[in-house]
């Protein structure tokens, strides 16, 4: 199975190794080992330490369609990011950040001259004897026993293709099993040390799992969880508590896979649970039916529960459907012929769209993967209905200027793009 974000706990015990061996620090300067790294407030790119890249409180949005299924290598993306404006002050509040933990890990080939992968196979699978376990899609081939991803596509649950996200690496590549995973469970249960063997300090595995930054408990947590009174931050771990025990955990979602690895530290209590689709919470029901079991909860129907809120946020995803659909301009035409509105718009940190005018309709390309019809809404926006249909719908809007031609196009909530020719 993919563990997805659960790789992003492996990636922090990396760069706790190197802290270990003092070849870094925790607040180093991030530029003092990433050279050129810049972003988009020079002010943020001067002040941003290492422990900040691994504690989402950079200020920056997700970003992802930077890596997610793109042609750009990991060296690439991290040039690309200084085009990513901040969404909230620097250190000023949690902001999930894939593209940070790919700087952090690519500090170890700053400092030790191999790759993010060589080392954690070197320094943490192989010394843990997770044989199965690879932070590249390339190690899947000529292996059998290998999970199918799924996505509930037209009502059903189907099978779609792995993606490979190998150039996020630090943030999510990593695939493994059960097995396996529970060596890394019992590794960080008995702070670093695996069958007496010392892998990493454990004042490096407390520093993890020591609360970093602060997260809002939201509203929905306060009701399932009464008994969770605070939400944080590691490095690499979500920290809470729930039954009067800290909780140290993570998940992982990556199209059509999902993970969660669950620490209890004082009960010395750890389990995994991998799925091979994402749409329901049934792994999260899972989890807390196990922790009711051996924290002496009132072992709810956790499955009812995350059932019932499934079938809730399916009829408000109905509801905004048919909201779009009625909001819908009926009867109305593009201002322009399609073919004036086919041609090349760039995006200066995400790349090129090709409009392409195909057997009287309008064709969308967006990076090699992302092939899509283009259907006219009403005015100047189209419906982009991707050929691949795991990927969905969005929508794509044209801006005229004030001689009549097409300007710019307003991509979905990635941005804008600029017309070239």
């Amino acid at each position: 199975f993919a563990v997805a974000s659960t790789t992003k706990a492996m990636t922090a015990a990396c760069v706790g190794i190197l802290v270990d061996e003092k070849k870094i620090a925790w607040d180093d300067a991030a530029t003092k080992y990433l050279k050129g790294f810049q972003l988009f407030d020079p002010f943020v790119t001067r002040e941003l330490t290492v422990r900040d890249l691994l504690t989402h409180r950079s200020g920056l949005e997700r970003g992802d369609l930077l890596w997610f299924s793109s042609p750009y290598s990991r060296e690439e993306i991290l040039e690309r990011i200084r085009y990513l404006k901040p969404a909230w002050s620097f250190r000023g509040r949690y902001g999930y950040q894939n593209i940070m933990y790919l700087a952090a890990g690519q500090i170890i080939p700053a400092v030790m001259g191999k790759s993010w992968d060589d080392f954690i196979t070197e320094r943490l699978f192989a010394p843990l004897g997770m044989t199965s376990t690879s932070s590249r899609q390339e190690a899947l081939r000529g292996v059998d026993n290998i999970a199918t991803p799924h996505a509930h596509l037209d009502g059903q649950l189907t099978p779609i293709e792995w993606v490979n996200i190998d150039n996020v690496g630090p943030a999510g590549s990593v695939n493994s099993n059960v097995v396996d995973m529970a060596q890394w469970i019992r590794l960080n249960l008995n702070e670093g040390v695996l069958d007496e063997k010392r892998v990493v300090s454990a004042e490096v595995i407390k520093e993890m799992q020591r609360p970093q930054t602060l997260q809002r408990l939201d509203s929905l947590t306060q009701v399932l969880r009464p008994s969770t009174h605070f939400a944080a931050y590691g490095l690499g771990w979500s920290l809470s508590d729930y039954l009067g025990r800290k909780i140290v955990q993570h998940d992982g979602a990556i199209h059509g896979m999902r993970a969660r690895v669950v620490l209890v530290p004082e009960e010395r209590v750890g389990f995994v649970i991998l799925m091979n689709s994402t749409r329901s919470q049934f792994h999260a029901s899972i989890a807390y039916r196990i922790l009711d079991h051996y924290l002496g909860g009132p072992e709810r129907d956790w499955s009812e529960v995350y059932l019932k809120l499934l079938r809730e946020q399916m009829e408000k995803d109905k509801a905004e459907e048919k909201k779009k659909n009625d909001e819908r301009a009926k009867g109305t035409k593009p201002a322009l012929p399609l073919d004036q509105y086919a041609g090349t718009y760039e995006n200066e940190m995400y790349g090129t769209i090709t409009i392409k005018q195909e057997k009287g309709k309008l064709a969308f390309q967006f990076y090699p993967a992302f092939v899509a019809d283009l259907n006219h809404w009403h005015y100047d926006t189209f419906e982009i209905v991707y050929r691949n249909k795991a990927q969905g719908k969005d929508m794509l809007v044209f801006v005229l200027n004030a001689s009549g031609k097409v300007e710019t196009a307003k991509f979905g909530s990635v941005g804008e793009f600029v017309r070239k020719k």
